[in-house]
């Protein structure tokens, strides 16, 4: 068996899609996912189908700017489908792709646990906060 380098371990990795290596390409797509808004549009877009003002409405504190600008990502990733129907005034649908429903089951599972432990969260903010006071 060939000895290999260290450097050509890494781009057999990166091929493989390594998460840990700083030039995987997995980790633009992992950026993408772990922003808050994204979560949040997925989420809701779970629940149904939805129009811009709708989304907007379910997620609060969303700005214009952030909402409009996670879809667009969200679409050029492949993860939301963004229909137009012509009427007077245009009708605009988002919805998941299959690719991101297949997101949706992890990162509702992640949104409950934050929901469900955000109390010991706290606690824990608060007795580090305490000791780093004495």
């Amino acid at each position: 068996m060939a000895t290999q380098t260290a450097q050509h371990r890494r781009e057999l990795a990166a091929e493989a899609f390594d998460a840990y290596l700083a030039r995987c390409p997995s980790r633009r797509l992992l950026d993408r996912i772990g922003d808050k808004w994204v979560s949040l549009v997925i989420c809701a877009l779970g629940e149904q189908p939805m129009r811009y003002s709708q989304l907007r409405d379910r997620i609060a504190a969303v700005s214009q700017k952030m909402l409009t600008q996670t879809l667009r990502n969200l679409e050029r990733d492949g993860l939301v489908r963004r229909s137009v129907t012509p009427s007077v005034p245009v009708r605009v649908d988002y919805a998941l792709t299959d690719l991101g429903l297949s997101l949706l089951e992890p990162i509702e599972h992640l949104k409950r646990w934050a929901e469900q432990h955000m109390p010991a969260v706290d606690a824990a903010r608060a007795r580090y906060d305490d000791a780093a006071l004495s």
